[in-house]
């Protein structure tokens, strides 16, 4: 698996990644991570028993894109997989692409993001973007759709049916569940939060993920419901101007190891973003029985029923995001209604075995068919 950041570095793939790839493991898929060496980072080192390989990034953006891939280059030679999963349309990539001829490996690719944020409109923008894109979709064995958008995408720019898979992003469904009320109030007493309702958003702490649009409307909702705490967990380079802009009754946590004990001491989880591929902390919230406020991106439509297991409003539309806090912060039976059907969706389609089961399908596939071409059998790599 190529990926541009991975464990401890937090993010929406680097997670789901994290926790996939034991699995894979224990299914028989032996897994290699390839990524870049950030500052402080070990060069090689193995969690959860996955070997982890850092490769050097220096000097600016595009000579650290070239290094990144010159030094890939090698190492997947050495390893010489079945198949190479690229995690992003950018650099992993162009990395797996280039590695193909060398290898002889299948290649996988999964674009984590839509919309203008995301890995389709952005390389199409760049400069020779369009010939890079048209050069993954030729070479690019199987595509690894997260959302119905992303499909779509790649539907616009010639993929056919027959490379795409959809294959959601998934969540630990034993480990995010939900819990009593009385474990919820022992949890924030553990945890040093307020009585009250709480309403909680996980994530990095960027432009696109409109956080500020939550500001805006907490006095609002601080007016009516006194008592109410908006916690913020994640950090990103929005985050001191968005302490700057906090009034009362905002609590910022920081980076969070485990979120699920957090989630679980909440009442309300809200996801603002104006572009998303498919949140793994909204699947989480779901999975933990967390009524859910989500604006209608990326795979949000796809895992939410409107006023079934959750609610989307349309982006940066700040009234429609007050009035969906506000009714289900009044409404205590519905929120409970609506975080009982979010479960239930999360454990029946989005559950990590599930999305293991899928992944280990399309590796094998690929894999059956090049150690057939080749007339060689292995174990799975």
């Amino acid at each position: 698996m190529l990926i541009q950041g991975y464990a401890p570095l937090v993010g929406g793939a680097e997670r789901q990644v994290g926790a996939l790839a034991p699995l894979l493991q224990e299914s028989g898929i032996e897994v290699n991570i390839i990524t870049k060496r950030y500052r402080g980072l070990a060069a090689f080192e193995v969690i959860d028993g996955i070997p982890v390989h850092r490769l050097p990034i220096p000097g600016p953006k595009a000579f650290a894109s070239m290094s990144y891939t010159l030094s890939a280059l090698p190492l997947l030679r050495r390893l010489r997989p079945h198949v190479i999963h690229a995690h992003e349309l950018f650099s992993p990539a162009t990395t797996a692409v280039a590695a193909k001829r060398l290898t002889g490996s299948a290649v996988v690719a999964t674009p984590h993001r839509s919309g203008t944020l995301g890995d389709v409109y952005r390389l199409g923008h760049k400069r020779f973007g369009s010939r890079r894109l048209a050069r993954i979709r030729r070479t690019v064995d199987a595509f690894i759709t997260i959302s119905r958008e992303i499909d779509q995408e790649l539907v616009d720019i010639g993929v056919p049916d027959g490379r795409r898979h959809f294959v959601p992003n998934g969540v630990d469904v034993r480990r995010f569940q939900p819990v009593t009320a009385g474990e919820r109030q022992r949890l924030r007493a553990s945890l040093g939060l307020p009585e009250g309702t709480i309403t909680i958003y996980v994530g990095r702490l960027a432009p696109e993920k409109r956080i500020e649009h939550l500001l805006s409307l907490w006095p609002d909702v601080r007016s009516i419901h006194p008592d109410a705490t908006l916690l913020i967990l994640g950090s990103g380079v929005s985050e001191p101007r968005l302490r700057q802009a906090a009034g009362p009754g905002v609590l910022f946590g920081g980076n969070i190891d485990d979120v699920a004990p957090w989630l679980q001491a909440a009442n309300l989880f809200v996801l603002p973003s104006s572009a998303e591929g498919l949140s793994v902390a909204l699947l989480e919230a779901m999975a933990t029985g967390l009524p859910v406020v989500a604006t209608a991106v990326g795979g949000a439509p796809d895992v939410i029923d409107h006023h079934v297991n959750g609610w989307l409003v349309p982006p940066d539309d700040v009234p429609a995001l007050r009035q969906a806090v506000i009714t289900l912060l009044d409404d205590g039976p519905r929120r409970s209604q609506l975080g009982g059907y979010a479960r239930e969706r999360i454990v029946a389609d989005y559950a990590l075995s599930v999305v293991v089961a899928r992944t280990c399908a399309v590796y094998r596939q690929l894999a059956g068919e090049i150690a057939g071409s080749a007339g060689v059998v292995e174990s799975h790599r």
